[in-house]
């Protein structure tokens, strides 16, 4: 993962020491087109002053992120002090963009999601009632992909995102165990990259990863999360999953496998859970016993309880600042809210307790889709110079 994880709110300042001159070029470029695509349209003064580059220096990496395509200028900014008003530098959505796929249980979804976060287009596809196969799957998934790309610029795609419910090997897109998808070793990146090609788009990458991880990620950079370092993104739905972003940084484990805490116990007499043990997070606090199940919409208070019972585990161990509720936790906030901080104080130490503060997804369903953008989009954010001039 790209370091450009960390906190958009910090200035990012210049390296000239110690580095060859393309080298700090390189730096200075990311630095600003980092700061356009967290923080929006700036002027070069602002620019300047952000990241602690010279006023010629950015003009000129300006005219560059101009030249290939990945930023514009228009306008002027109101002056505020002596000299020139500047021109206003935004990012151009379309200079680099991501496929990104959230495959859910019933549905998968494809976005364009281009720099800024900006959506271009989006299409979704109706999985039930009969639950299709990997390859039917990934058979639809590839259509939806080349439909969208038909529709951008030539060399506008930077790669191809996909979230999975399930236990995904980030190197290869290899997914051990989706059981809510009931797939099993399946090797979704090749899978995927190898129908694209097929299909007339040969050599792109296609990076595959839990989706309460790209949710955390997507709602650290986009959404509820932004300006907190320590976050735990709770994802709800048939079960549940924890994204961690700590000091800044995603936190994935060894294999990539952390956050699996749908399976965490919090009821020792609870009701037995598809994974064969009792009382399991999921089971007492996923969509089936919060709403009844997709499309429910009254609320168990108990289950409420029980959710905020894993919340205050999960503030104790990690200590975060924020905890997002996110899937069909974030529709239901408001009512939910007094029963999750009930079960929260019953499990976390006051001190925790009171540091972190539990809050509804900014990004709804699409905080998993933002999350695969700004994955795929890493790499492009870190060395600019990757993209063609125009």
């Amino acid at each position: 993962m790209s370091s450009s994880a960390g906190s958009g709110d910090r200035a990012t300042p210049a390296v000239r020491l110690g580095r060859t001159t393309s080298a700090v070029r390189q730096h200075n470029l990311a630095a600003l087109l980092e700061r356009l695509h967290r923080g929006g349209p700036a002027s070069r003064s602002e620019l300047g002053a952000r990241t602690g580059i010279s006023r010629s220096t950015v003009a000129d990496l300006v005219q560059e992120l101009v030249a290939r395509g990945l930023a514009t200028e228009a306008g002027s900014s109101t002056r505020s002090g002596p000299g020139r008003p500047s021109p206003v530098v935004s990012v151009r959505p379309e200079g680099a963009v991501v496929l990104a796929v959230e495959l859910g249980v019933d549905s998968a979804t494809v976005a364009a999601v281009g720099l800024g976060g900006v959506v271009i287009g989006e299409s979704q596809e109706d999985l039930a009632p009969v639950r299709p196969t990997p390859a039917a799957t990934l058979d639809l998934v590839a259509r939806s992909v080349q439909s969208l790309a038909g529709d951008l610029p030539e060399g506008a795609v930077a790669g191809v995102g996909v979230a999975v419910p399930g236990l995904v090997r980030r190197s290869d897109g290899f997914v051990h165990l989706a059981p809510n998808l009931g797939w099993r070793d399946v090797p979704v990146g090749a899978l995927l990259a190898e129908r694209l090609a097929h299909l007339g788009h040969p050599g792109l990458d296609v990076l595959v990863a839990n989706e309460a991880d790209l949710g955390a990620l997507g709602e650290h950079r986009r959404g509820a999360g932004q300006g907190h370092d320590n976050l735990v993104f709770v994802s709800g739905g048939i079960g549940i999953g924890a994204g961690l972003i700590l000091d800044g940084r995603p936190m994935l484990g060894a294999a990539g496998y952390a956050g699996e805490a749908g399976h965490m116990l919090v009821n020792q007499a609870g009701r037995a859970c598809s994974c064969g043990k009792v009382g399991c997070w999921e089971t007492e606090a996923g969509e089936d016993a919060l709403l009844g199940g997709a499309g429910g919409t009254t609320v168990d208070p108990a289950a409420a309880v029980w959710l905020g019972v894993g919340v205050g585990n999960l503030v104790n161990l990690l200590n975060p600042d924020v905890v997002v509720l996110g899937g069909c936790y974030a529709p239901v906030f408001d009512e939910i809210a007094p029963h999750v901080a009930e079960g929260m104080a019953s499990r976390a130490l006051t001190q925790n307790g009171a540091a972190a503060h539990v809050v509804p997804s900014a990004l709804g369903r699409a905080a998993q889709l933002h999350g695969a953008a700004e994955l795929c989009l890493a790499d492009t954010l870190a060395n600019p110079t990757l993209r063609r001039r125009s």
